[in-house]
């Protein structure tokens, strides 16, 4: 019987007794590639793709382990579980290993974007993440991750468990390179004291020679062991022709060591075994430090993938991955547990503790129709959900997806600061060769060591960690106040703003809408016309259209509904036609349209009519928000000029604006009239624009900076460069105050990173700078950076 592969289908020859266990269970191959990729598919822990694949993978060629590795990634079937469509490509976090500096980002960044089909690459430094997007129809992923692979540096798709190992592993390694340079540092100082200060008398010069060598033992597997990772990420950097961080110190080791084992030789000149040993350890230590404090500032967004549980329970009771959920199962979630999926609750009714999205902490009340999202807890009953969103699509991946995007663009103060820091290694390299030159005619004995801790004292690792942690620390807190970050220049722009512009219904007002009040115009019964109403407003997404709801006939069936955004509704109902939305609209076509106006009572919001004959009017109360009043007042007390623009051109409109003391109302503005009302602002106005309906987003879209709230319409979100999950104005509040401490903090960091390099450079040039003291400084230096950064986590919601 012949027997076919279980990794391409192809059949097995008879000669052939190639296997692999997958599943619990050994599983034939037809060929050595087969077996290759179905053993690299095992190992890297992706044998679900077994379970959930729709066909037969196509027939393995024999390519190197670490190509074969990578060509997994090209499977449809495993990218469903990281890869993101967008609207002309797709997008994947990778998770780094390797990167250590800006110099870092810029090389992957600027190698990527060479090749054909990469349309954008963003790194961060800080997280050892990256974005990357990419036209699959040009380019596959397998080989812009070798691409990665070839620059020295190792990419994969990330996972937040997947990130943590490597993270621990990394940390792992750095404590072994730490414990050996430490160990060896205080051996080798003992000799160093014998040597300088012949404690012992004048040494002979045979025991001098053998204190050199012993000192030589000591330091040589700090040089090839512990300081690895320095000449690596310099390698890289000279190899792809710029200069990054680690190129002096690398030189700076490699000199002294080649100098003392030149001179422990030939018996002559002095030794620097203690200097190669103190600094690697110091460096060592200083990038473990920051390390630390990076991992911090970068794990917030992480974390939150962890809240999604790692299991789902089927309606029929049976357990699966929640990762393998797909749109339209059904899945029950008892209480107490996370919720695997966003969905639509089909049956029960809880409480839904949201906090970890909106950083409110009181739970809130659920019911079958709402939406739930993945990572919330629910809270009392038991609920059955339908999934809506596969896991790369959910709330809570999205948030950590648009986290990263904003803490990987780059404001223009951080591109400038990693500009003058590339430059600055060269100009270095230049002093440290002028230095020696001119040591070496004044007193050579000294000449190496005052060159190296000019290479080493004034590396400006602090200068460019000065902005990206910065970043990564208010854009982590900012999650934790509820507000989600889709553009990078956020945080910037908020500082600059001089104009607010606010919506009103469902932004100022609660957007909870009632009717009040119904208006007969003609001889139709209030039930029907509340009916008609109801129907044609089921068709707009508009915090009015729910004023409706209870009203609904399913009886009452409209042709031909047409939704003109941001002045009503239009639909057929046996031949003719019935409008609804403001007065003038609905009155377009009736020739007593003026006269029939000045008639209109602006207390009623909403008109209905028929063939342009009046039916009715609706009267509608939308409440107030309780913090509305506080977000003008504080803005207007920061010399804001705040406007209130809306749709709405009742008397409703001027009492919330009296209410609220706005200092400019423009009442019923049109989608258009919004967007040219903030046009004529003029170059000189920075404005914010807050807002939540279909009819906000051109101007939301149009504004410098524009927050969407949370509660309000996806093409609202979509358009925004912010979203204000909670609904509570006031964390607007404290998004400003914390760009602004964030912008303190940057110019803080720079003015020490600056400052110290300009400080220390005159004085290791002079000679006054001891080695040990330079890469002390140096290493202080960049933990000071990441340390005042990390200030910006303590901020809370």
């Amino acid at each position: 019987m012949t027997k076919n592969c279980y990794h391409c289908g192809d059949p097995v020859p008879r000669d052939c007794h190639l296997q692999v266990e997958i599943l619990g269970e050994m599983r034939e191959m037809c060929c050595p590639g087969c077996e290759a990729v179905a053993q690299t598919i095992v190992d890297s822990g992706l044998t679900s793709y077994y379970e959930y694949r729709t066909a037969p993978a196509e027939k393995a060629d024999l390519v190197p382990q670490q190509l074969q590795s990578l060509l997994l990634y090209d499977h449809e079937e495993i990218q469903q579980e990281f890869v993101r469509d967008t609207e002309n490509s797709k997008e994947v976090s990778l998770s780094l290993d390797g990167v250590s500096c800006a110099a870092c980002a810029w090389l992957i960044e600027k190698q990527l974007m060479r090749e054909p089909g990469v349309v954008s690459i963003r790194v961060n430094t800080t997280t050892h993440r990256a974005l990357l997007n990419w036209d699959p129809e040009t380019a596959k992923l397998s080989h812009l991750l070798s691409v990665i692979h070839q620059l020295g540096y190792k990419a994969a798709p990330f996972e937040a468990d997947a990130q943590e190992q490597q993270y621990h592993r990394t940390m792992k390694t750095y404590l072994y390179r730490l414990g050996i340079a430490g160990l060896a540092t205080m051996q080798v100082m003992m000799l160093a004291i014998a040597l300088y200060f012949e404690i012992f008398g004048d040494l002979d010069t045979e025991f001098k020679n053998y204190l050199r060598w012993v000192s030589l033992i000591f330091a040589t597997p700090v040089l090839l062991y512990s300081a690895l990772p320095f000449y690596l990420n310099a390698w890289r950097n000279l190899r792809a022709r710029t200069l990054g961080m680690d190129v002096p110190v690398s030189i700076a080791l490699l000199f002294a060591y080649i100098a003392s084992f030149y001179a422990t030789v030939t018996e002559q000149g002095e030794v620097f075994f203690e200097s190669v040993s103190m600094f690697t350890f110091f460096l060592l230590l200083g990038r473990f430090l920051e390390m630390r404090a990076r991992r911090q500032a970068a794990a917030a967004s992480a974390n939150l993938l962890k809240l999604v549980p790692t299991m789902a329970t089927l309606e029929d009771g049976s357990q699966i991955a929640a990762k393998t959920l797909k749109i339209g199962d059904v899945i029950t979630v008892l209480p107490g547990e996370s919720l695997p999926a966003d969905g639509e609750i089909l049956r029960g009714e809880t409480i839904i503790d949201e906090s970890m999205l909106t950083g409110e902490p009181m739970p809130v009340p659920r019911t079958q129709g709402d939406l739930v999202y993945a990572g919330t807890i629910n809270g009392e009953g038991n609920i059955t959900l339908r999934v809506i969103k596969e896991r790369q699509n959910s709330l809570i991946s999205n948030i950590v997806r648009l986290q990263d995007e904003a803490q990987s663009s780059k404001p223009k103060v951080a591109e400038l600061a990693d500009v003058v820091a590339r430059y600055f290694v060269g100009a270095i390299l230049v002093i440290a060769a002028g230095t020696w030159l001119y040591w070496h005619q004044q007193q050579p004995e000294n000449a190496l060591w005052i060159t190296l801790a000019v290479l080493v004292a004034t590396c400006p690792c602090a200068l460019s960690l000065a902005t990206p942690t910065a970043i990564t620390c208010s854009t982590s807190s900012l999650g934790r106040l509820g507000i989600l970050l889709r553009r990078g220049h956020v945080l910037e722009t908020l500082c600059k703003i001089n104009q607010l512009i606010i919506d009103k219904t469902g932004t100022l007002t609660e957007g909870n809408i009632r009717l009040v009040d119904t208006r007969l115009h003609c001889d139709i019964s209030k039930t029907d016309v509340l009916a008609y109403a109801a129907e044609l407003e089921r068709f707009a997404n508009h915090p009015i259209a729910k004023a409706f709801t209870a009203f609904r006939n399913s009886d009452v069936v409209f042709d031909d509904v047409e939704n003109v955004i941001g002045r009503g509704l239009k639909g057929k109902l046996n031949g003719r036609e019935w409008r609804i939305g403001q007065a003038a609209f609905v009155l377009e076509n009736n020739p007593e349209k003026d006269i029939t106006l000045e008639q209109c009572d602006n207390q009623f919001q909403v008109w209905l009519s028929r063939d342009s004959e009046l039916v009715a009017g609706f009267k509608l109360e939308d409440p107030v928000r309780d913090d509305s009043k506080e977000l003008i007042e504080k803005f207007q007390a920061s010399g804001i000029k705040v406007t209130m623009l809306t749709g709405d051109h009742s008397a409703n409109a001027q009492l919330v604006a009296d209410k609220l003391k706005v200092d400019n109302l423009i009442a019923g503005a049109t989608p258009e009239g919004k967007l040219e009302y903030l046009r004529s602002l003029g170059d000189d106005n920075i404005a914010l624009m807050i807002g939540d309906g279909v009819n906000d987003a051109p101007v939301l879209a149009g504004a410098h900076l524009s927050v969407a709230m949370g509660g309000g319409t996806d093409v609202a979100k979509s358009s925004a460069d912010m979203v204000l999950l909670g609904d509570q104005l006031a964390r607007i509040l404290r998004a400003r105050e914390l760009a602004l401490k964030t912008r303190r903090i940057i110019r803080e960091n720079l003015a020490w990173a600056l400052g110290y390099n300009l400080v220390i450079l005159p004085l290791a040039v002079a000679g006054f700078v001891a080695p040990y003291i330079a890469v002390v400084g140096m290493s202080a230096s960049s933990i000071i950076v990441v340390s005042n950064s990390l200030r910006l986590l303590r901020e809370n919601g």
